[in-house]
């Protein structure tokens, strides 16, 4: 199922999209019995889902760690977004004022949803707890990662609108295998990120199972599982996001979440 989030004349609603591009409203708990009421809906997509918790995964790609120079993690890398960076499909990614930062990025990141609450999950059982799949954008300001962060990712990751998601969620019965999907970004038509999941250095069980010790994961949280090569900042010279960017993070199975760029 493809699971989306509109607003509508009388508020946010679930829908299902089907297979002509329609949509209908769904009743139900997302995480629960949801039915398809074969209502027909129109209006503007939402992220799919508003998170109790954002993780992140830095650094899991290898041809990634290459073109940064770094070495393949013994762990993996974790850091966090705020619910508040979370941006809706085709509204804009807005640009910090330029005394904070000049050097905005783009990561296509494949996302996961949890389906229930969970914790100490094995390896083995971790797929049992996805509830889906969507698109994400890890929008990152540089300099805030180094020098200015402290040596830590958030404050760098999560300013205003630096979490776009969707542009729906594809249940986890339609994609059985992760660790399989292609997943690319463009900026303004051109390809810039190329890469497939099966360069993941730690994969969505790992990960899974890495998190869920000793914490528990609520339903509805999701996990951004890192960034393949052709991030901005690694390129020679450096391509930064600026005002009136397109960028496009497309990934097989799932879709195509687009977002306008625009200045503060």
């Amino acid at each position: 199922m493809r699971i989306a989030r509109i607003l509508t004349v009388g508020g946010p609603t679930y829908a299902v999209q089907h297979a002509g591009g329609g949509f209908s409203r769904l009743e139900g708990d997302l995480f629960g019995d949801l039915h398809d009421t074969g209502e027909a809906i129109e209006g503007s997509l939402l992220t799919p889902l508003v998170p109790p918790t954002i993780y992140c995964i830095g650094l899991n790609y290898r041809a990634h760690a290459e073109e940064t120079g770094k070495k393949v993690p013994e762990f993996p890398v974790v850091f966090m977004k705020s619910p508040t960076a979370l941006q809706h499909p085709e509204k804009p990614i807005i640009l910090p004022d330029e005394s904070v930062t000049q050097t905005v990025d783009y990561e296509a990141e494949l996302t996961v949803i949890i389906g229930k609450d969970c914790k100490n999950v094995s390896r083995e059982k971790a797929l049992e707890v996805v509830f889906g799949y969507t698109c994400s954008n890890d929008v990152s300001a540089r300099n805030w990662q180094t020098p200015r962060g402290g040596g830590q990712f958030c404050r760098a990751k999560t300013f205003d609108t630096f979490c776009p998601l969707g542009p729906v969620i594809v249940t986890a019965d339609e994609i059985r295998d992760p660790g399989q999907l292609r997943l690319s970004t463009t900026l303004n038509g051109k390809t810039m990120q190329d890469s497939k999941t099966e360069d993941l250095i730690f994969d969505v069980p790992a990960l899974i199972e890495f998190l869920s010790k000793d914490t528990t994961l609520a339903a509805g949280t999701i996990i951004l599982t890192g960034t393949p090569q052709g991030v901005g900042v690694a390129r020679d010279p450096a391509v930064y996001l600026k005002d009136g960017d397109v960028v496009e993070i497309s990934i097989e199975g799932i879709g195509s979440l687009r977002n306008p760029v625009q200045a503060n």
